[in-house]
């Protein structure tokens, strides 16, 4: 791909365009320019709280998204941390700000540990039960930046982690119907495994080219169909979810809206044009709303 048509992992864009060069590396590392990031990790927060059916619970979902916020920066900083030397030899990511050298090393753990105790102001926001779910995820979180080296499937490893917070909103609220609540969860995962095969596809010859192991290049030229695959997968375990909770079939069209979403982000997929991979990416925020709101309407109906 021309190196005109790269679109790079970070841009200087909105409010961060108007920072002090340095303030605005700090901001790049937490990819606060890039807010799609914390909508993918908040959403399903949102959906398990709200399944749960216990209202609206606006300052609970305040402090979930607050929360997704932080710690999905702090997870950016951490995987650029370990990530620095292949960030280097990949277009898109060699821009970044401890890959280009602009922000050290320790620097960034510094800057990690600050986002760290944000999500510890939220996690003291929560009842023990949640805390203990919630802290459970560090060793996920830990592992994922290594998982593109020893698998084919880090694309999975991020939906465990992308998707934890459907299990700390679920159990901040209530402690029964786990069915529910698994069949939510593994419904959350392949939809991350969808949307991040998509998300890969913009990487696929520099990868291939340093040795990062991804579902798109897994998937050669079945690409489309996997990610279709796994959008319905979900959609079908939502559905289980929908049904295990209240056995009515209206409950169902809740649904549709979003799977109709999902299968026009399939349907209209180029895994040849970057730009349109990262276009087909960013819409799984209006795919994540959609999903929120079948969730509140079939919980608190």
């Amino acid at each position: 791909m021309p190196a005109s048509e790269i679109t790079p992992d970070s841009e200087h864009r909105g409010l961060v365009a108007l920072l002090p060069q340095r303030l605005r590396d700090y901001a790049l590392l937490a990819r606060f320019d890039r807010p799609i990031g914390w909508w993918l990790l908040f959403w399903p927060c949102a959906w398990g709280v709200w399944l749960a059916g216990a209202g609206p619970q606006w300052a609970l979902v305040g402090w979930m998204l607050l929360g997704s916020i932080a710690m999905r920066g702090a997870g950016c900083v951490y995987n650029d941390i370990v990530d620095a030397d292949l960030d280097r030899q990949v277009a898109r990511t060699a821009s970044r700000p401890v890959a280009s050298g602009r922000v050290s090393r320790t620097a960034a753990w510094i800057w990690l540990l600050a986002l760290c105790l944000i999500g510890l102001v939220v996690l003291l926001q929560l009842r023990w039960q949640a805390q203990l779910v919630a802290l459970a995820s560090l060793a996920l979180v830990a592992g994922y930046p290594f998982m593109k080296r020893i698998t084919w499937w880090p694309q999975a490893w991020l939906g465990m982690v992308f998707t934890w917070g459907a299990l700390v909103g679920w159990v901040e609220l209530r402690p029964d119907r786990l069915e529910v609540l698994a069949a939510l969860y593994a419904g959350a995962v392949c939809w991350v495994i969808g949307y991040d095969t998509i998300y890969a596809l913009q990487d696929r010859e520099d990868d291939a080219m340093v040795g990062i192991r991804s579902t798109a290049l897994r998937f050669g030229s079945h690409v489309r169909l996997a990610v279709g695959g796994f959008y319905a997968l979900a959609a079908a375990l939502w559905a289980a979810a929908f049904w295990l909770l209240r056995e009515d079939w209206l409950a169902l069209l809740a649904l549709l809206p979003a799977a109709m979403h999902l299968g026009w982000q399939v349907l209209t997929l180029d895994p040849a044009d970057g730009g349109n991979a990262l276009a087909r990416f960013r819409a799984n925020r209006m795919a994540g709303l959609l999903v929120a709101a079948a969730c509140f309407v079939v919980g608190n109906a």
